[in-house]
């Protein structure tokens, strides 16, 4: 059907601000018309190569500009993008392949003996794009990235088929227990989604005229949008979505060029190109920030900086307020939301004060929903799935049991319900408690382990913490937790610190110390292994 595609929508910027910068990343500016034309030249490859309409092209790269002109190429010619963890092993990466049905690689120089490990497993892939990032030669398999910027064309690829709102975008999210899920996203459903909060957010029905070009799009590009970093990865949903909301305002984004997050080059970068606003991962990067901005309060000034938005992980009251502090003017947007529902609810800190931990309000399509399929009441203090309805994904790609149980249709209307647990206070206000799947059942009682989590994290000896459920034969599962420390650790003293906040039942039993929880790109912990090694030294 018709609808929005980020192709239209992107050309649309590009002819308004052509010699506006559209991405940066160290001393590389790509201005809007060489980014269109660069991802035309893909595209046109891409097609050539044999590529056809909903082919599914796989991204293995860090954030650089690449990852954008491929997301861009693969909307003109009506690709799908997938997503891949580049913290991925080979079994893994085959099976996301393998799964997807790519055919089509688009992977760094610094993968590529990884990705020739692989080759032989992923049978439908028959496009090999390597991207030189300074670490090792093209490989005689593969075709280098530029060459295939550079294809001849005419201007505005398309495929044969055309372009329409159904196009679709896969996101593979890993979860936290089974295989990756691909995420089957609609464009025009993506970008409405984005879209709905800015200032002048898109109609929902398209308003291009006949050479293509969007009404709305140009009345709200009369000048260069926002200049935004993505400090998450985008082949993570926090970074990716951020990142086309930006470019879909006829904005600049901005890349790190370290392939691990640095604090220093963030708030270098952050002072040094303007940025006006980041997008992180809640505690596993604010935290890292605060230290380094406490520790030396008057290297940087982040003055241009207004907006830092979070999504994904716990980001705690106690490091909004640290931030706040070096910055009164910020706004800290912790944003509630997954791969598969985007806009569930929001809260909003600033210089006028903190917001209480993972406390959101509710947006309007969301709503809170008990396991027999009712409405949470306010005040009733019972708990229940957090469901959004309206713009939500089609399903997982190849997986009809699944899409059944997190799609579900309500009284008549379809929600995407992806799992976090919540109660919804007096006030409407929800307090979210965590995923179902790691939930901790103790004596019959259910404990969250962000819960625990957050109380872990307020004792001054604990960087980062986990709170896992173990065997145990009186109980059935005994809260444990496993911290990393800079200091060492007291167990009684940490125990006694969570029960002075939590109710006794929710204390660990048992305290283990390590030096880094290893989170993930994404800010996201493994909560599997970190039960098994609570297991092994209980």
């Amino acid at each position: 059907m018709p609808g929005w595609t980020y192709a239209d929508v992107l050309e649309t910027v590009a002819d308004a601000i052509p010699d506006a910068p559209a991405l940066i990343h160290g001393s590389t500016r790509r201005s809007w018309v060489e980014f269109d034309r660069r991802a035309d030249g893909l595209a046109q490859y891409l097609i050539d190569a044999g590529c056809r309409h909903q082919d599914k092209v796989a991204f293995y790269l860090h954030n650089r500009p690449e990852y954008l002109e491929l997301f861009f190429a693969c909307s003109k010619a009506s690709l799908v993008h997938v997503n891949t963890n580049y913290r991925y092993a080979d079994d893994e990466l085959a099976y996301i392949w393998e799964n997807a049905d790519s055919v089509a690689v688009i992977f760094q120089g610094t993968f590529a003996a990884i990705a020739d490990r692989v080759r032989s497993r992923a049978s439908s892939v028959r496009i090999w794009l390597w991207v030189d990032d300074g670490t090792s030669p093209c490989p005689e398999w593969a075709v280098p990235f530029e060459n295939a910027a550079a294809t001849p064309n005419t201007g505005r690829v398309r495929c044969s088929e055309g372009r329409d709102g159904d196009d679709l975008v896969f996101l593979y999210t890993g979860g936290t227990t089974g295989m990756p899920k691909g995420v089957m996203w609609r464009q025009d459903d993506l970008l409405m989604a984005t879209d709905r909060t800015n200032r002048y957010a898109l109609p929902h029905d398209t308003d291009f005229d006949r050479d293509g070009y969007s009404a709305s799009v140009r009345a709200r590009t009369t000048k260069p949008g926002p200049l935004s970093l993505p400090a998450s990865p985008l082949m993570h949903g926090t970074g990716l979505f951020n990142g086309l909301n930006t470019l879909a305002l006829g904005g600049s984004v901005v890349t790190l060029e370290d392939t691990h997050f640095s604090v220093e080059e963030f708030l270098d970068v952050i002072q040094n190109e303007g940025v006006k606003s980041t997008f992180i991962v809640g505690d596993a990067f604010a935290r890292p920030i605060l230290r380094a901005l406490d520790d030396q309060p008057d290297r940087w000034d982040l003055s241009p900086l207004r907006v830092i938005i979070s999504s994904g992980v716990m980001w705690s009251s106690e490091t909004k307020q640290g931030l706040l502090h070096h910055h009164p003017d910020l706004i800290l947007v912790d944003a509630f939301g997954s791969s598969e529902a985007i806009g569930m609810g929001s809260s909003v800190s600033s210089g006028n004060g903190a917001a209480k931990t993972a406390t959101f309000s509710l947006s309007a399509e969301s709503v809170v929903v008990t396991e027999d399929g009712r409405l949470v009441e306010p005040g009733s203090g019972e708990i229940g799935r957090v469901g959004i309805r309206g713009r939500t994904p089609v399903g997982y790609y190849k997986d009809p049991v699944k899409s059944a149980a997190t799609f579900p249709v309500i009284n008549g209307t379809r929600y995407s319900v992806p799992g976090d647990f919540a109660t919804v206070e007096t006030d409407g206000t929800i307090t979210l408690l965590g995923r179902g799947s790691v939930c901790i059942n103790s004596g019959g009682e259910k404990i969250f382990p962000e819960e625990v989590e957050e109380i872990l994290k307020l004792h001054p000896a604990i960087d980062d913490a986990v709170a896992v459920g173990i065997p145990d034969d009186r109980f059935g599962q005994a809260v444990t937790a496993v911290v990393a420390t800079h200091s060492g650790i007291d167990e009684s003293d940490i125990i006694a610190h969570v029960k002075s906040h939590l109710a006794h039942y929710k204390a660990p039993k048992r305290v283990f110390a390590v030096d880094t929880l290893e989170r993930a790109a994404n800010g996201k912990v493994d909560y599997k292994r970190w039960t098994q090694h609570a297991e092994a030294n209980a």
